[in-house]
């Protein structure tokens, strides 16, 4: 399971030119589910961006977790995230999980980052969206699990 994560001042979704979703202060999460990921992978990928220190302190360095700064989280689920483009010029999909895997692992997810009282809103499995966001640094990781 991959996470390319941002940390936000704000967020948003877009689907059809209507608002979808939208968060404040956070982390923006575009969330790729390989074959192979479990539960298990769900639960501490979680664990791990509701309790990575990436907001500053009052020194401006990096000590605070989402938890810490009352944050949000926008979770999107992001089917290239997990494309290969090592050969060629066309990126192979061959390790992304099959879609009902991946939809009900990307649910589970955002089930485990809930269950931390953290506000969070979502994108929508196999729309096209349009996301925005006001990136604070920029700060980006991308987390593995």
């Amino acid at each position: 399971m991959k996470a390319l994560i941002q940390r936000v001042k704000q967020a948003s979704v877009t689907i059809n030119n209507q608002l979808y979703s939208s968060i404040g202060t956070g982390i923006l999460v575009f969330l790729g589910v390989e074959k192979g990921d479990e539960k298990s992978n769900a639960e501490a990928l979680a664990k791990k961006l509701v309790n990575l220190r990436i907001f500053e302190d009052e020194n401006e360095k990096m000590n605070k977790s989402l938890l810490d700064v009352n944050g949000e989280m926008l979770v999107v689920s992001q089917f290239t995230l997990c494309g290969d483009c090592k050969k060629g010029t066309r990126p192979s999909f061959d390790k992304s999980a099959p879609m009902d895997i991946a939809e009900n692992l990307y649910e589970f997810f955002i089930d485990c980052i809930r269950a931390n009282n953290i506000k969070t809103e979502t994108g929508k499995f196999r729309a096209m969206m349009d996301v925005s966001l006001i990136n604070d640094g920029p700060v980006t990781f991308l987390v593995e699990k």
